[in-house]
Parts: structure tokens; C-alpha cells; sequence
């Protein structure tokens, strides 16, 4: 099967980028390095392709519930223009999948899911649509973009007629950007830095990218690839799909309780919730070497002859300089300051629990 292209794959290219295979599309991985481009995002501005997120959109007098339906999170507090963080489960209590839901008015939501998910997420909420919404799934029509970093805010308020700074996180609204009108400018991001996501017409996907990367030029900016989005997030704790999430893992072992409104009504798995709150074997962690091995996903984590667990992602820490990783390991060595030993490809390394996201960005 051929790998399919985002609108700015030539750009791509054009800039140097190496392109590998990911999520049924070929993506540029890198292009100056991917220390350099972790950098640049921690200190000032870099640029994302990220077309081959997909885009769903819930229409109709019955869109709100459908999509309390199908979440785990309480879409029904948000104003138009508000966003939230959420995950989609099956009957199991197994999450489907992690999505930003977009109240765009009383009648319009868009959900963003996961490259590697589109087509899945897409049948399961068809498949569990008992209401009657109107699901449309236009990843075709939209390309994505996004641009994170300290000055972000800036590179984006010059290319655009709304009120960027005031926008608040979680939000997003239709504004016209780099002269493209119609896009939905979001302050969302998968970084831990500060930035926008812009979703524009897939025929204005060009155009857009140039003209971020023209805005920036002043700030540093520089394109960025999947390589340090990934060391990126990890710093920041953010949950991987595949990783950290799969269609067995529920939001309880994943650390995400928080996402998880049980008192808002019957949705999609809240049974298979009710029945494994408090009953899960293991437990997602955060993990800090204490010398100078690198933890990889799918390694062991041992307790003396025993495994206790297994890594889900780990690299060395950009930012910190530092090994770090999450993991799952057995209930009651998820404290903090848990010591526990990886078996990184058959040598012992000592690491250590820890709370909280690796890397905050200053405030302020």
C-alpha cells in the first residue's frame, strides 16, 4: 500500500526533511536534527506539519448527545469556542482513542483524533451513534498545522485578524489566517509550550506553511518533525497512543481520572469504568534514570527475578539531559521514590519514580 502525502509534503522535501513511514502517511522526521529542533521549540518558535490528524465533525440538533455519548469528559460545560481534552472508550472500558473535542456552536463539534486511529475512531462512532447526529469525517479537507514555543503567540497574532493573545487555552475559533479565511485557529498544542493549531482548507495548506515560516523568520522559527514532537510530549508527560494508551488500557491506569466524568450521565464503557475503578493491576508512571542508560519503549522493568512492568516510551531528556520514560508497573510501585530496575537490553538500570509532567514551561 502507498504511503499518502500531506498537502505540504514537497515542502518537505524542498527543505531537506527526512521522510519516514508514520501512521499510514510519509512524514518528515526530521531536518536540522532533532536536538536543534527540540530547542527551538523550549526557546522560541518551531512549525508542525501535522495534517494527517484527522477531523470529525458532529452536526445537528443531536450533536452534543452524541458526543457526550461517545467521551468520557463532560462536553456539556463547554461555551462555544471551548475545547477539552478527553479519551473515547469501548464497552471494555479500553480506550478507543484520546481526542480534543471543539464546541464550534449548539449544533457544531469537531473532534480531532489520532493520525493512526482515523479510520477506526471514525466507524466506532458511527457504529455507537444512537441519536441520530450527522457524522462527518473531512480529514480529506483539512490540513492541520501547528505552531508551538515561547513566541508563538506572536509569529501567529501577525498572520491573523482575531485576537490571538487574548485567546485563552482550550479554545479556538474561526478567523481568517495568512489571508486564508474559514481556518479555526485553536491555542492547543502537544508540547507543554505555549501555541496555536490551525486547521485550514487542504488546498491552502502551502500557503499557510510558507507563510508561518515567513512570520517566524525574525523569532527562530524552524520546522519541526515527528522526532522531537515526540521528545517534546514525553517531557511534558503527554500520553502517546499505542504507547501509553491502547484499546485495552483504561483512563484509570493511564493517570487519566481526571478526563473521566462518571456523574454526567451513561456514555460508551461507563459500566467497564465503574467495575475496574480501584481493580487494575498496574499503574502509569513516570520514570528518572539515575545513571546514564536509556530506557526504551517495551523493556522490563524488574523487581529482583520478578517483571513488575514495562516501559512505554523513554528517551534522554533534550531539555533536562537526562534519561526518562513512562511506564506501567504493578500496583503499590507507583509512589514516588519507588526505586525500580529497567533491564535495558539485558544491563541493569537503576530508576526512579517520580510525579508529575518531566518538564514544565516557565510562566509568566
Amino acid at each position: 500500500m502507498s504511503l499518502r502525502k500531506t498537502p505540504m509534503h514537497a515542502e518537505h522535501i524542498a527543505l531537506g526533511a527526512r521522510m519516514v513511514p508514520f501512521a499510514g502517511f510519509e512524514m518528515p522526521v526530521q531536518y536540522a536534527g532533532l536536538g536543534a529542533e527540540h530547542a527551538c521549540v523550549r526557546s522560541a518558535v518551531g512549525l508542525f506539519d501535522v495534517s494527517h490528524m484527522g477531523e470529525v465533525f458532529v452536526r445537528g440538533p443531536q450533536a452534543l448527545t452524541a458526543v457526550q455519548h461517545l467521551i468520557t469528559n463532560d462536553a456539556s460545560r463547554l461555551s462555544d469556542g471551548e475545547a477539552l481534552y478527553t479519551v473515547m472508550c469501548n464497552p471494555t472500558g479500553g480506550v478507543v482513542d484520546d481526542l480534543v473535542v471543539y464546541r464550534l456552536n449548539a449544533e457544531e463539534y469537531l473532534i480531532c483524533v489520532n493520525a493512526a486511529n482515523r479510520e477506526k475512531d471514525f466507524a466506532f462512532m458511527v457504529a455507537n451513534n444512537p441519536h441520530g447526529a450527522d457524522f462527518a469525517d473531512e480529514g480529506e479537507q483539512w490540513c492541520q498545522l501547528a505552531i508551538q514555543g515561547p513566541k508563538a503567540v506572536d509569529v501567529v497574532q501577525s498572520l491573523t485578524d482575531a485576537d490571538a493573545r487574548s485567546m485563552k487555552n482550550y479554545t479556538g475559533q474561526y478567523a481568517t489566517v495568512a489571508g486564508v479565511p474559514g481556518c479555526l485557529l485553536a491555542r492547543t498544542g502537544y508540547t507543554g509550550e505555549d501555541g496555536f493549531e490551525v486547521f485550514g482548507p487542504t488546498e491552502a495548506g502551502v500557503k499557510l506553511w510558507r507563510a508561518v515560516l515567513e512570520a517566524g523568520a525574525e523569532a527562530g522559527i524552524q520546522p519541526i518533525g515527528l522526532g522531537a514532537r515526540d521528545t517534546l510530549r514525553l517531557e511534558a508527560k503527554m500520553h502517546l497512543y499505542g504507547n501509553e494508551l491502547t484499546d485495552d488500557t483504561s483512563p484509570w491506569q493511564a493517570g487519566l481520572a481526571r478526563v473521566v466524568q462518571m456523574e454526567k450521565g451513561e456514555f460508551v464503557g461507563k459500566s467497564a469504568l465503574e467495575a475496574r475503578k480501584g481493580n487494575e493491576s498496574h499503574r502509569l508512571v513516570g520514570l528518572k534514570m539515575t545513571g546514564k542508560r536509556i530506557a526504551r519503549g517495551g523493556m522490563d522493568i524488574r523487581v529482583g527475578d520478578e517483571v513488575v512492568g514495562h516501559v512505554t516510551s523513554g528517551t534522554r531528556s533534550p531539555t533536562l539531559g537526562e534519561g526518562i520514560a513512562m511506564a506501567y508497573v504493578q500496583r503499590g510501585l507507583h509512589k514516588a521514590g519507588t526505586e525500580l530496575v529497567i533491564d535495558c537490553r539485558g544491563k541493569p538500570a537503576e530508576a526512579v519514580v517520580v510525579l508529575g509532567a518531566f518538564y514544565k514551561r516557565p510562566r509568566g
